[in-house]
């Protein structure tokens, strides 16, 4: 297991529509690994495989300390997710992100959510969510498909904190790796 770089806004393959997973091997296990130590490193609840600069659809996921802070670690391993039904009801909760770090926002989002994947043994499952995880399912997902949370905010404050992302790209050194910085305390990754 390794702790990858994690790309951050504005780098454009943040944009990148992931390719699915043909097979689940032990490359896309060690993937998910990494990913999940990456994850627990910066820290934060989820990671989407494109984060790591790793184009596919992959992600991790690990809400279990953001709702009782106790809990031992429950991590979820997701392979070529497919959303099959949301709720009409909707929920709001503040969401970061680890490739936009350090700036959070509420995001309404529906409240429950049904998906459709493979686990690690590349086994097909099913996923009937609400509260929390269903919100960083849904925003894992987005990342797979090229959408940030930020898109779902309004047009103003979206210009806004990806203009001061690129300016401080121009002023930040090297790709920062995963570890540093402080607890995301929201959904997402």
């Amino acid at each position: 297991m390794a702790i990858r770089t994690i790309i951050a806004l504005p780098d454009p393959r943040l944009r990148l529509k992931c390719a699915p997973v043909p097979a689940i091997d032990a490359g896309i296990q060690a993937l998910m690994d990494d990913m999940l130590e990456t994850m627990y490193a910066a820290p934060g609840i989820g990671l989407a495989a494109i984060q790591i600069a790793v184009p596919k659809r992959v992600l991790v996921l690990d809400v279990a300390k953001r709702e009782d802070e106790n809990a031992a670690p429950e991590p979820l391993c997701i392979v070529n997710p497919e959303i099959l039904w949301t709720s009409d009801e909707l929920s709001t909760h503040q969401e970061g992100c680890l490739s936009i770090p350090e700036f959070f926002e509420d995001v309404e989002r529906p409240a429950r959510v049904r998906a459709r994947y493979l686990d690690r043994q590349g086994r097909a499952q099913e996923i009937e969510a609400d509260g929390i995880l269903a919100t960083c399912l849904q925003h894992e997902i987005d990342h797979l498909n090229g959408i940030l949370f930020i898109d779902h905010l309004s047009r103003l404050k979206r210009d806004r904190i990806t203009r001061k992302f690129a300016k401080t790209a121009k002023h930040r050194g090297p790709p920062r790796k995963s570890g540093a910085g402080k607890e995301q305390a929201a959904a997402g990754g």
